[in-house]
């Protein structure tokens, strides 16, 4: 064997490891997900909005807890993204080179913050404030999970973005200046479009990553399976069903496999949203060439 073969060989090895264990997680959820369909229909689980899983019979009604994260991701995504660019055009394309040595760390640091660290302050600062400040029942709710959530994408999203942003050629810059643009506008029309797909796949990330947190809406959504009116019901979205209910479930039972088809569920909305993603930009590249 070539030496040069060597690297390509343990890529291509490495690479075959991840797409098998993908496929291998696939197939457990499929296989311990799909046998909940004998105790209730498909029609039923994805319609019902009734969770009470250890009643005789059963009511496995997940759509309270689909809607629900959907729900926390959409608010959380529309508090965090914004913010996240800003955050990012800022260090960027703004800040000198000396905050920027100093934010672009901080920013990566901030990403680091464990989940349930959010989730206690959710519960003993930010609940009661919302509690008290809205006149409401209880401060665990949608919004409270939103947004911590928001706060815990928005490391991830704004150093992605900013990275994306810092690989834009600097030619690209200068001949903008040089036409008698603006900084504002090199910026807005020149190196944002420029960085756009690196900044898709940041904004796709950091939803992703919202929508499979789990401590953080299992500490602050409030955990009522009921389909949100108002910013200030509360929600249980499947990752915090599933984490709260697994330990507690018989294996093999009906709810057993219920929890398992939520992964399922789970697993089909993120790829909905990567095929969404990808159709977008690749209808962007059609109409830009």
């Amino acid at each position: 064997m070539k030496k040069e073969n060597i690297p390509f060989m343990v890529i291509a090895v490495i690479s075959s490891i991840g797409i098998f264990i993908m496929l291998f997680i696939l197939f457990f959820l499929i296989k311990e997900g799909l046998p909940v369909l004998k105790s209730v229909s498909l029609k039923g689980i994805l319609t019902g909005t009734d969770w009470y899983p250890t009643e005789t019979p059963p009511a496995l009604g997940m759509l309270s807890l689909i809607v629900g994260t959907i729900t926390v991701t959409i608010l959380s995504s529309v508090l965090a993204l914004p913010i996240s660019l800003f955050i990012a055009i800022f260090i960027s394309e703004i800040a000198s080179r000396r905050a920027r040595s100093f934010l672009k760390p901080i920013l990566e640091l901030l990403g680091f913050l464990p989940s349930i660290i959010l989730g206690f302050l959710g519960m003993v600062v930010i609940a009661p404030w919302l509690q008290e400040r809205f006149n409401i029942l209880s401060g665990l709710n949608l919004f409270n999970a939103s947004l911590l959530l928001g706060i815990l994408v928005i490391p991830i999203v704004g150093s992605l973005a900013e990275e994306a942003l810092s690989a834009v050629p600097k030619e690209l810059r200068d001949a903008s200046f040089a036409l008698g643009a603006t900084r504002w506008e090199t910026i807005s029309k020149v190196v944002f479009p420029a960085a756009l797909p690196g900044i898709l796949s940041a904004c796709l990330l950091g939803i992703m990553r919202g929508m499979g947190e789990t401590m953080v809406v299992l500490m602050a959504a409030g955990g009522a399976a009921l389909v949100p009116l108002s910013l200030f019901d509360p929600v249980r979205p499947l990752t915090s069903t599933i984490a709260a209910e697994m330990g507690e479930t018989p294996v093999g039972s009906p709810h057993y496999h219920a929890l398992f088809f939520a992964g399922l569920i789970l697993l089909c909305i993120t790829l909905v949203i990567n095929i969404l993603s990808s159709w977008i930009e690749n209808k962007r590249k059609v109409q830009a060439s």
